[in-house]
């Protein structure tokens, strides 16, 4: 059995979520999505954010708009619609319900 494929396979569970909190927060450029990811040590390359940020906003739960930029081609930030808001607070309250029965099921002392 290989670790690393685990690891990716655990990350890529928790990937759309992380996004939407990063986008939750306030619009989001997807560099910036990146760079947030990178630093709560989630590697994410653009080829796997920008299909799934297309596939998010496809389905009504984000939106995006353009920005013109003096250095480069203009910019598209991401929010999230207010149905990416009720999805999102339904993904985190099952995440919270995971972590907890995750951590019960893995403690090294059964507590009753």
């Amino acid at each position: 059995m290989n670790i690393d494929n685990t690891q990716s396979q655990l990350r890529k569970g928790v990937l759309e979520f992380c996004i939407l909190s990063i986008i939750k927060r306030g619009e989001a450029y997807p560099s910036d999505i990146i760079e947030e990811m990178r630093k709560g040590r989630i590697p994410l390359l653009e080829g796997t954010l920008y299909p799934l940020l297309t596939r998010l906003k496809n389905a009504g739960l984000l939106s995006y708009r353009w920005v013109e930029s003096t250095g480069g081609p203009p910019r598209k930030y991401f929010s999230l619609t207010e149905a990416g808001q009720i999805f999102y607070s339904e993904l985190q309250k099952t995440w919270n319900e995971m972590v907890a029965s995750v951590e019960l099921v893995t403690r090294e002392t059964h507590q009753p």
